[in-house]
């Protein structure tokens, strides 16, 4: 069965590469044992996800957080164990999920800017350790 790529356009898409994305990492075996255990609120992740990634695709300003913080309070909670293995894994399956769903110049760019960013949080995670 082949479905058909659509453009990245909307907030509509970003919620759908969102929600299929964190569907995968929720039953993946490394990952899905972290965000398991750490968010509470599904829905509300979801949205904030879906914020941070519009603000970061199309610039608009609904994001309001921190995410050194964030992961830097995540790994604090799982003990100081994420591993750029786990930035990796994360990755693939983003990299796989845009693939999947999407084409063209904005899901290049939700791919550049997810490598981008998963190095510089696991710099800050690892900074914050020390």
């Amino acid at each position: 069965m082949s479905t058909t790529k659509t453009v990245i356009t909307n907030r509509d898409d970003i919620s759908v590469l969102v929600r299929t994305f964190y569907g995968k990492i929720r039953k993946d075996a490394v990952l899905g044992t972290i965000f398991n255990t750490i968010i509470t609120d599904w829905e509300a992740h979801l949205e904030l996800l879906t914020d941070f990634w519009e603000s970061q695709l199309f610039l608009k300003r609904k994001y309001h957080g921190n995410p050194v913080t964030a992961h830097q309070e995540v790994d604090a909670k799982m003990n100081n164990s994420i591993t750029s293995a786990h930035f990796g894994l994360w990755l693939n399956l983003w990299f796989e999920t845009i693939d999947e769903l999407f084409e063209g110049e904005t899901a290049w760019i939700a791919k550049n800017r997810a490598q981008k960013m998963s190095t510089m949080l696991f710099l800050h995670i690892y900074q914050e350790r020390s």
